[in-house]
């Protein structure tokens, strides 16, 4: 029996208000956890990130959100969540969602890089939007929040992936209206259309979330 782990994806989002794209990249063909599908950045909550100091912090509804209806023994709490987000941004694609200052707290290893180049990560830029539980039977599963950046509060160039560490190929910003049209997970497919509509909206009543935990499949809402 698979262990489900807590994770975090983040869809960045840019020229919302002429032709929105969103930026994905293509998992490897040897990749254990859905080869050759084209998803967002992100990826599993390390122990470490719940040692990262958020300034700001993580807004107080949204921070309630992420805590609720916990499926794992030891859930994290919603700054590890949203600094495992932005991590994995920095990781997986080379850009940063973060502020000019001097680091705050601990520095682990991951976020060496992050720290050097001046800047430190903050908790109210990601939006909660969508969370889902991989269903029983794969090789791996994950309890995955799903967040909404936008390109202009990234402190990097958009178009420069030099930095990203090569976990994902074919890095690039596709219009939202296209996206489909890649080789996507199910879940991914999903996550755009909360995504358009969360757009459509400008506001998030309440968040879709996707229970896989147990032994059949229940759709809930996370007011």
């Amino acid at each position: 029996k698979s262990q489900i782990r807590n994770a975090a994806t983040v869809i960045v989002l840019r020229d919302r208000h002429t032709s929105p794209r969103i930026l994905m990249g293509q998992r490897g063909a040897q990749a254990v956890f859905m080869p050759n599908k084209f998803v967002f950045p992100g990826g599993a909550v390390d122990p470490d990130d719940a040692r990262i100091e958020l300034a700001p912090p993580v807004p107080e509804a949204q921070a309630r959100r992420l805590c609720a209806r916990p499926v794992t023994a030891s859930c994290p709490g919603p700054s590890a969540m949203v600094a495992a987000a932005i991590r994995e941004l920095w990781e997986e694609a080379g850009q940063i969602l973060g502020t000019p200052g001097a680091w705050q707290g601990p520095l682990p290893d991951d976020w060496a890089a992050f720290a050097r180049a001046g800047l430190r990560p903050v908790g109210d830029r990601l939006r909660f939007i969508f969370r889902a539980v991989t269903p029983p039977g794969r090789t791996r599963r994950f309890d995955a929040r799903f967040f909404l950046a936008r390109a202009e509060d990234l402190a990097t160039d958009p178009d420069d992936f030099s930095r990203a560490t090569g976990e994902l190929s074919h890095l690039h910003w596709i219009a939202l209206t296209e996206a489909r049209g890649l080789d996507l997970p199910f879940v991914t497919e999903v996550v755009l259309a909360e995504a358009e509509a969360v757009l459509k909206a400008g506001r998030i009543d309440s968040v879709p979330y996707f229970d896989n935990s147990g032994a059949e499949s229940v759709f809930r809402r996370i007011a």
